[in-house]
């Protein structure tokens, strides 16, 4: 993915009701929804779902399929890959199990880093 891409992939998703849109479709999975669903489920009005609809269309976050009379959104998966590996590909200056999800990174961590040395006790001076 080219820096122009992720930046207007990032653009789309940087507004409230276009990123939970898009995280309804990707939790939809490659089937997708009917916008008329999604508009239900998002409580937000056909206008404004058509509105975000287009911005994240326009990102090549989200693809449209024709069914019938309805039109049914899924995320494109290979675009949100695409933008995840882009944000990751230099992830922790080559390191990459510093970049463990959140569940194991505590114990990733912590094996990366030098052991601390804390002072002894009996070297310290009396008062």
């Amino acid at each position: 993915m080219e820096s122009k891409s992720a930046v207007r992939a990032l653009a789309a998703l940087a507004q409230d009701t276009r990123l939970a849109l898009f995280r309804l479709l990707v939790q939809a999975g490659p089937k997708g929804l009917p916008a008329g669903e999604i508009a239900e489920r998002l409580e937000v009005p056909a206008p404004t779902l058509s509105f975000h609809l287009s911005q994240l269309s326009n990102a090549g976050l989200v693809a449209p399929l024709r069914q019938g009379r309805s039109i049914v959104y899924s995320a494109d998966f290979e675009a949100m890959q695409a933008l995840v590996d882009f944000m990751t590909e230099s992830c922790c200056g080559g390191r990459p199990e510093l970049c463990a999800p959140a569940k194991a990174r505590p114990a990733a961590r912590a094996a990366a880093r030098p052991p601390q040395v804390h002072p002894s006790p009996r070297g310290r001076a009396r008062s």
